[in-house]
């Protein structure tokens, strides 16, 4: 019987897989790399950090009561890099963001599923804005990972199971929900 999981807990566990995907990409690649476009119209991971970080300080602020897409967003500029965005500055946006989210979900209960909330004036179920937001950010972390891998090259460390390894990962595999979900902060309180 697969162990009892609420849908919030799903929900974090399964934000907190995403960005720990992308970090663990982010992490094998120097700042020329983190910087660099492989043709012109292409996003870097820079760019796609720094959206990913602006989408989720917009969404997760206040994420009850105010409306997802907040006025002081330029969603524009996320597509832009400007003198004073640096690696690091970037990185604290995309900290800063995972935190709001984290703070913004741990507390609900799968009794605020239903609760409405609006994003850019639309009305959504917390069930809805939340999957809507994992499927977007799931799509730019695949973004970070292959462009990741990509310039790691024959450096990379895979973030799963490596290839020619799954014979000898299903010998003993991980359980996917596994220690993950037992120590989430949410199943605890």
């Amino acid at each position: 019987m697969p162990p009892k999981e609420t849908h919030i807990q799903l929900a974090v566990r399964e934000f907190k897989r995403m960005k720990g995907l992308a970090d663990g990409a982010i992490a094998q690649i120097s700042t020329e790399q983190f910087f660099a476009v492989l043709s012109a119209g292409d996003n870097s991971v820079a760019i796609i950090v720094k959206h990913v970080g602006g989408n989720l300080l917009s969404r997760w602020t206040d994420f009850l009561t105010a409306d997802g897409e907040k006025p002081g967003r330029n969603r524009d500029t996320e597509f832009a890099i400007l003198t004073e965005d640096t690696r690091e500055s970037l990185l604290r946006q995309w900290e800063a963001g995972w935190t709001t989210l984290f703070a913004a979900i741990g507390p609900l209960t799968d009794g605020d599923l239903d609760r409405t909330v609006t994003i850019r004036k639309e009305p959504l179920s917390v069930r809805q804005a939340i999957t809507r937001q994992l499927t977007h950010y799931s799509y730019h972390v695949g973004q970070i990972v292959y462009l990741a891998k990509h310039y790691a090259g024959g450096s990379w460390r895979s973030l799963s199971i490596p290839p020619g390894a799954s014979a000898q990962f299903n010998q003993n595999p991980a359980n996917y929900v596994g220690e993950a979900w037992r120590n989430s902060p949410s199943r605890r309180s």
